[in-house]
């Protein structure tokens, strides 16, 4: 009976964290705090990214903005993304280039290259994306620029990723989806933690009063959500998540590059602040304990009450997470939910116990 109360208890927790993410779930609307148009830059830190840029600087450049640079960042590329900037800038005037070489005290740091990148633009307002991200729409700048406002210096955006066949897909596309339901959530609830370098921006002002990424720069990645989670606060933060204001990205087609990319931002999460590493360790925590519990009460005790608190637990998630997948566009993954949940839960446990032994030592 005792560890049916356990099971108990522990559902609740689950429906805890669901009741918190539904603050986003059930929002009606991404809420815009002003109609002036800020001017804005475009900062892209690209790292042999040649292809990407060929195909991306396009639609970066279309975008329906009255007043906008854009600055590309060549961080020490050995392919021709050089080339590519210069072809594009020969005739766009708005396109300015930092071209970064090794620097042995910031030897292949990002957070070195998008400092330098931040330096040159002459717009406050700055808004970030990755050199394999399409923009959802030609509004995608507006979306975003729309919420800046004199309190609100930081906006988190979505970045979400194609669409294609297989499992691999569908298990990068629900961890995409997920995390942006917590951090969405969290901002929500006025406890902002992390946001994604795919489609973030800040000014800055917020960037130099913060001294930057100087209390991480010895960290390879972490260039948005540490950033983020230092500087971030209720008053400050806004949210974006208009489908409008989305960037599209390339998912990765093998699990061992998905594997590296995962092990490399997992690593960041230990160097956010105390309150959010415990919130978001009950999360994990509790989810791993209801799968654990659900196979030992079905098994050890009479079944009809283990499966009622399991059905109920499943009923009540989805019912949160519908409305978080509607507008996210994630609704065809639901179907597939306990099942994803689950896998995604081992694969992260078994990144963190490798992660634990070994080290990630560059950003690409």
């Amino acid at each position: 009976m005792v560890l049916l109360y356990i099971f108990g208890f522990v559902v609740l927790i689950n429906c805890f964290y669901y009741l918190f993410f539904s603050k986003f779930s059930f929002a009606s609307s991404s809420e815009k705090t002003n109609t002036e148009t800020y001017p804005v830059s475009l900062i892209v830190c690209a790292k042999n990214e040649a292809e990407n840029l060929k195909n991306n600087i396009p639609f970066w450049l279309e975008q329906e903005y009255p007043n906008f640079e854009i600055i590309l960042i060549n961080d020490a590329s050995y392919d021709d993304s050089l080339e590519v900037m210069e072809s594009f800038a020969e005739k766009n005037t708005n396109i300015k280039i930092v071209d970064v070489e090794n620097n042995e005290a910031f030897w292949g740091s990002k957070k070195y290259a998008l400092t330098l990148g931040i330096k040159k633009a002459i717009h406050q307002r700055l808004i970030f994306t990755d050199a394999d991200c399409k923009p959802a729409s030609k509004k995608w700048l507006q979306e975003m620029a729309n919420h800046f406002s004199k309190e609100k210096q930081l906006v988190l955006g979505f970045g979400t990723y194609k669409k294609l066949s297989g499992f691999l897909n569908k298990l990068i596309r629900f961890e995409t989806f997920m995390t942006a339901v917590q951090y969405f959530s969290y901002a929500k609830n006025g406890i902002p933690y992390m946001g994604v370098g795919r489609n973030l921006a800040y000014t800055s002002n917020l960037f130099f009063d913060n001294k930057g990424f100087m209390s991480h720069m010895d960290i390879k990645s972490g260039d948005d959500d540490l950033f983020v989670n230092e500087v971030a606060n209720k008053a400050n933060t806004a949210i974006c998540f208009s489908k409008e204001s989305f960037t599209i990205s390339e998912p990765k087609k093998t699990w061992k590059e998905w594997i590296h990319q995962k092990r490399r931002h997992i690593s960041t999460a230990k160097h956010y602040k105390q309150k959010h590493k415990l919130l978001l360790g009950l999360y994990y925590v509790s989810n791993l304990l209801f799968w654990l519990l659900a196979v030992v009460t079905l098994v050890f005790l009479d079944w009809k009450i283990p499966l009622a608190i399991i059905i109920f637990r499943f009923v009540f998630q989805f019912i949160i997470l519908r409305k978080a997948a509607i507008k996210l566009e994630f609704k065809d993954l639901l179907i597939w939910l306990p099942f994803l949940e689950l896998f995604l839960m081992l694969i992260q446990f078994s990144i963190f116990i490798s992660n634990s032994s070994s080290k990630s030592n560059s950003w690409k």
